[in-house]
């Protein structure tokens, strides 16, 4: 091969990423078939979680789908998991594909209500801690009885809007569709400084919005896929599950309130940036002249999608089907009353949550390889080995830190699994395991923000198309999320401590709580 060949092949493998990225990339895949061979398929295993993560870490750099499916793709050959495993990881996990390719979609053809609600929102709340604490709060709510990522995913069209506005402004092409990612057209120096006191501002208000999600589910069994798992093997209704997380999940919401003001106050950590006053008078502008071009036509897709949003709500709040296929059936609704016909049109909705589903694929490999080179098992003898009384806080902070490296539903699951094979063996009462289910639900719902891989509503985020307009690489957001990382633990760990036994004890007495006989129990599968 002359040089000009091996040249262009350099320049398109991971296209326009850095040399040094695809040399690491390259030395990776080099690298683990012999850490694997020569020394241990464990060490090998842990040498690919930490890639993966580095992978995630550089999103900004190249979009981790890429490398992550090469690293993916080579750990098949090797033997570190095989094929049919990756199946079963997808299967078990089809509930959320399908949220990802459907209600992503759906929540798309919703954006004109969207974008009208917070564009009042916004317009009519001056004050940014008050605004702040109402996207925690909002999305804590939302998420307490939806899913994570749609509430992350209506956060990111509502910011896409805001940001394509004045984007649109500022280049001197406010009626053109011009590309919102190109700042080549934004030509005067105080508009470039707006907006990137503006891409600060919106940065705050997601994050904020992203910790809300955690702060709201992890009170309810329906907040995170793993609370169900978890409440299914303790025999816990939806009443009896928020009772008995009530000693955790209200303390810690309450200092998430705190921390929400105490960083806005402050300008702490990337927070406290206001919303610029050009960007509000361009926003009233944009205001003003979509309430005197609206028609009739247009006043009436307004109401159907606020229709099909409370339908939404409801399906979802009392479960009438899996959430991806209520997803489906807000596509339905929408495209059909709202006009939306064309097949173009209705793939572009699709544009948004693919990649990530591709990338979500990929992750469920590396979790395939977490659970058959058994990388987590050291960790989960040590917790179980160690004395009932210490072993609340040891697996609420095992599970925080194996969240962070991982998937929570994932080290949800193994946890409560052993924790319930303990019961069976009667190596701990049922007491215990009712005091360990708590504290591993809480682990792994709360010091997991610390990473965007931590949570698939914080990697979603970091790997839309807004985190690149945003300047949101991984590393800011780790930043950005420090703060609620520390208080969170932290209080999380003092509740677990100090009044989940007593307050566990006060409901049991006074018989507030009816709990199921232990035969009744169902066993829930290992991944």
């Amino acid at each position: 091969m002359d040089m000009t060949k091996r040249s262009a092949l350099v320049k398109n493998f991971l296209g326009a990423s850095p040399t040094w990225y695809k040399l690491a990339i390259i030395g990776f895949l080099v690298i683990n078939p012999l850490v694997f061979f020569l020394i241990s398929p464990f060490v090998a295993g842990w040498l690919l979680v930490v890639e993966f993560i580095f992978t995630l870490a550089m999103a900004l750099k190249c979009y981790p789908l890429q490398p992550g499916g090469l690293l993916a793709i080579e750990a098949v050959f090797i033997g570190m998991t095989k094929p049919a495993h990756i199946s079963e990881e997808i299967a078990n996990n089809l509930e959320v594909v399908l949220l990802l390719v459907f209600m992503v979609a759906g929540i798309y053809f919703m954006k004109q209500l969207l974008l009208f609600v917070f564009t009042k929102l916004l317009l009519n709340i001056r004050s940014k801690k008050l605004l702040s604490l109402s996207f925690l709060g909002a999305a804590a709510f939302l998420s307490a009885f939806l899913d994570a990522l749609t509430v992350v995913a209506v956060v990111i069209s509502v910011g896409t809007g805001f940001y394509s506005i004045y984007h649109k402004f500022a280049s001197n092409h406010p009626e053109h569709d011009s590309d919102v990612s190109d700042d080549s057209r934004i030509n005067n120096p105080e508009h470039k400084q707006t907006l990137e006191q503006f891409r600060a501002f919106l940065r705050s208000l997601l994050m904020h919005a992203a910790v809300g999600t955690a702060l709201g589910g992890v009170m309810t069994m329906v907040g995170e896929p793993q609370n169900l798992i978890i409440a299914k093997s303790a025999g816990w209704g939806f009443s009896e599950f928020f009772l008995r997380m009530t000693p955790i999940t209200l303390p810690v919401f309450v200092c998430g309130l705190l921390v929400c003001l105490f960083v806005e106050r402050f300008k702490l950590f990337g927070y406290g940036t206001e919303l610029p006053g050009k960007v509000r008078d361009v926003l009233k502008e944009f205001d003003r002249k979509e309430t005197a071009k609206r028609g009739r036509q247009d006043n009436v897709r307004l109401v159907v999608q606020a229709l099909v949003g409370i339908w939404l709500v409801v399906a979802l709040a009392f479960h009438l089907a899996e959430v991806g296929l209520i997803g489906l059936s807000v596509i339905i609704l929408t495209t059909s009353l709202c006009g939306v016909t064309d097949e173009h049109a209705i793939g572009k909705a699709f544009q948004e949550a693919l990649p990530f589903t591709a990338l979500l694929t990929v992750f469920f490999t590396v979790v395939a390889i977490i659970i058959e080179q058994q990388l987590f098992n050291p960790v989960i003898q040590f917790v179980l080995q160690s004395p009932a009384a210490s072993q609340t806080s040891l697996f609420y902070l095992f599970n925080g830190l194996l969240s962070s490296v991982s998937d929570n539903v994932f080290v949800g699951t193994v946890y409560i699994n052993e924790a319930r094979t303990a019961l069976e063996k009667g190596a701990i009462s049922l007491n215990q395991f009712e005091l360990l289910a708590v504290a591993i639900n809480s682990g792994t719902n709360l010091p997991s923000v610390a990473t965007p891989n931590g949570q698939a509503a914080f990697l979603f985020l970091l790997t839309s198309s807004l985190a690149p307009l945003l300047r949101m690489s991984y590393g800011r957001m780790v930043w950005m999320a420090l703060p609620y990382t520390l208080v969170l633990t932290i209080v999380g760990l003092l509740c677990v401590q100090h009044t989940l036994v007593p307050v566990t004890e006060l409901f049991t007495q006074w018989k507030w709580i009816t709990l199921p006989p232990l035969e009744a129990l169902g066993h829930v599968a290992i991944h």
